[in-house]
């Protein structure tokens, strides 16, 4: 029998980052995730704290998981499950309110809203639970990028078409407005967010015929 350990970075390991990207995206093709979408992409910085905060609680998540998959009893891995993520959002959310205070007030109840979420419980039960730690790490790690990479997107246009800002910076400048343009109040209600997601949507499968077919 062979002893040789499949590399870190194999292109199957690596597949497991990649495909979250575009193919396999939480939001855009799974469409899970969409109430987060809605609620903090108001903004640029929070959506981004959000995107890392979910990054890192699936990531460790999943390795938890990974660890304790051949011990934990089938009737209780859901409760188990449930268990690891709260506890990586409350470890979470106050790092969040010990080093970055007024980001935290923004996302309010949202960073505690994790646990609920659907990406995470999903990537724990369909993968962690059958994989080892490293894949299990890189399948989370890919998840959550592709989540949040999306979430950056549709805060970046929000803000910058509702309010005139990125990350609190007035970017439009003050000779714009002094000539007659106003920011569009529409891009920061929540209606608005389901818009962007759409849009998002229409473009990757116009650019990949076959995610129809999928």
């Amino acid at each position: 029998m062979s002893t040789e350990k499949e590399p870190l970075f194999s292109a199957k390991n690596l597949k497991l980052l990649r495909e979250p990207l575009g193919r396999s995206n939480p939001i855009t093709i799974q469409v899970l995730g969409i109430c987060s979408a809605l609620a903090v992409t108001v903004k640029l910085k929070p959506s981004i704290v959000m995107a890392l905060s979910v990054m890192v609680v699936v990531a460790a998540s999943n390795v938890v998981i990974s660890f304790l998959r051949k011990m934990i009893p089938p009737r209780i891995r859901i409760i188990v499950q449930l268990v690891v993520i709260a506890t990586m959002v409350i470890l979470v959310d106050q790092v969040l309110k010990a080093y970055a205070y007024d980001v935290s007030k923004q996302l309010s109840v949202f960073v505690g809203l994790i646990i609920t979420n659907c990406i995470i419980m999903g990537r724990l039960e369909a993968f962690a639970m059958g994989n080892r730690p490293w894949p299990s790490f890189l399948d989370g790690l890919g998840n959550a990028a592709g989540y949040g990479w999306i979430l950056i997107a549709i805060a970046f246009f929000r803000e910058l078409i509702g309010s005139g800002t990125l990350l609190d910076f007035q970017v439009i400048p003050e000779s714009f407005y002094k000539a007659g343009y106003v920011n569009n109040g529409m891009m920061i209600l929540p209606p608005m967010a389901l818009i962007v997601v759409g849009i998002i949507i229409w473009v990757q499968r116009s650019r990949n015929k076959d995610l129809i077919e999928d």
